[in-house]
């Protein structure tokens, strides 16, 4: 106990949140390589193949449907790529540099990061329902799971980072697990991913946003990226 009471004396104030993000990417990446070491076996096919078929099943009017669509787009590259440019411009604006430049990084790192995964893991997609939406990929992990895990969370955690009121960091964190969410389970409802593969571009995901913030912490308490939105960069000390 007295162990870890100096470790969180010497993190700080944010000592606990900092232990926290530490055992998400411990976790995360944990839950991942589980998730592989499972599918390699093929111990989840049978509750794989239940799930989205029984999802298939079950797929309600067509209003339903084209929402799922609308929600899976969220996930997409296009609409991905383009919120990034918005939030990486508005910081830009706000003469945060560093931490526009720290945002690109982390969304690009993430999607190097799902794309080599995918290349190497290389699982067949689900044919067994039929799909509702375009694929072009191979199916492990989520590629939309992972990539909307990586840049909601990451912006997210990011811009809470930078945001004073914990109203607003705490919105801004419930906004991007609800987007993860539910790009996440249009995947699998429109029958283009195992179950599995959803769960675990969500822990890579979460994992990695994770990491891309404990990076912006210590970079934080080195001054290098800036701390709030509303004190320009240039603004003279009290």
């Amino acid at each position: 106990m007295q162990f870890l009471r100096s470790i969180l004396t010497t993190l700080g104030r944010s000592g606990g949140v900092v232990l926290f993000a530490l055992f998400i990417v411990t976790s995360g990446t944990w839950a991942f390589i589980a998730l592989l070491d499972e599918v390699h076996e093929s111990a989840l096919q049978n509750l794989d193949e239940t799930l989205l078929q029984w999802l298939a099943a079950h797929q309600g009017p067509p209003w339903v449907q084209e929402a799922m669509r609308d929600v899976t787009a969220l996930g997409g590259m296009a609409v991905l790529t383009f919120i990034t440019i918005v939030v990486v411009g508005f910081l830009s604006l706000q003469r945060k540099k560093h931490a526009a430049g720290l945002l690109i990084v982390a969304v690009g790192g993430g999607l190097m990061l799902s794309m080599i995964l995918k290349w190497a893991i290389a699982r067949p997609r689900p044919l067994i329902v039929p799909h509702g939406a375009y694929i072009y990929s191979s199916s492990f992990p989520s590629g939309h799971s992972m990539l909307s895990a990586v840049v909601y969370l990451t912006l997210g955690t990011l811009l809470a980072r930078i945001t004073p009121q914990i109203i607003l960091r705490v919105y801004l964190i419930a906004i991007a697990i609800l987007l993860t969410a539910g790009v996440g389970f249009s995947r699998v409802y429109l029958g283009v991913h195992w179950p599995s593969d959803v769960l675990a571009g969500w822990s890579a995901g979460l994992a990695w946003a994770s990491t891309c913030w404990l990076v912006a912490t210590w970079l934080q308490r080195r001054g290098v990226v800036e701390i709030s939105l509303t004190e320009p960069d240039d603004a003279p000390a009290s």
